[in-house]
């Protein structure tokens, strides 16, 4: 018999050791799992093969696709409570260093905090992600918050950036933060850990 395989699966039938060997026909026992042997490899492919339904194409093809995928995922944690009474951005002590598998490649960061500025209308907080030489990264150029009461308040904290590095080379992102008004600024990491994560996403 032909092979059914691969729409449907054989039946073979296996010979006793009473059986002659025109019953069931040796030959066509033989040339029965040659021909399934044969459907079975066509199916699988051969290494690199250039055959459209065989799976060793298909598994290839899905393995080049990268875009739109997250490729990797750096993280970093600060649980000590960061204060600043600088009017001016300077560093919280938090960053992530990330190497990019592709040039092409995406890179969102995403910083949260657990953040307190002084009481009094006037008081803010201000947040900004940037790259290892102070470069404000998009999406993250200055994030205020303020605090109206007359106690100091906690505000968790979300920044998230954008950034196309467009290289292969270690990129390092920061956290910095400010008061503004006068205002003390804290992290409150010490209570709720601070983190940022990088995350290259494919093109």
């Amino acid at each position: 018999m032909a092979t059914n395989f691969p729409a449907s699966l054989d039946t073979l039938t296996n010979p006793t050791s009473s059986d002659s060997l025109s019953s069931p026909s040796h030959s066509a026992q033989h040339a029965n799992v040659n021909d399934a042997v044969e459907a079975l490899q066509a199916k699988v492919g051969a290494d690199s093969s250039a055959v459209t339904t065989s799976l060793d194409y298909k598994v290839a093809q899905l393995e080049a696709i990268s875009h739109g995928k997250i490729l990797q995922v750096v993280r970093a944690t600060d649980t000590t409570e960061r204060i600043t009474t600088s009017q001016t951005i300077v560093d919280a002590s938090i960053s992530v260093t990330i190497t990019p598998s592709s040039a092409s490649s995406s890179i969102i960061i995403i910083w949260t905090a657990r953040a307190e500025a002084d009481s009094g209308s006037s008081e803010l907080g201000r947040l900004q992600i940037t790259d290892s030489s102070n470069n404000q990264i998009s999406g993250a150029e200055d994030h205020a918050f303020g605090n109206k009461s007359t106690d100091d308040a906690l505000t968790a904290l979300c920044v998230i950036a954008f950034d196309s590095p467009a290289t292969t080379s270690a990129t390092t992102y920061k956290g910095r933060f400010a008061g503004a008004g006068g205002a003390t600024c804290k992290l409150r990491n010490a209570g709720v850990t601070g983190q940022m994560i990088a995350l290259e996403v494919g093109a």
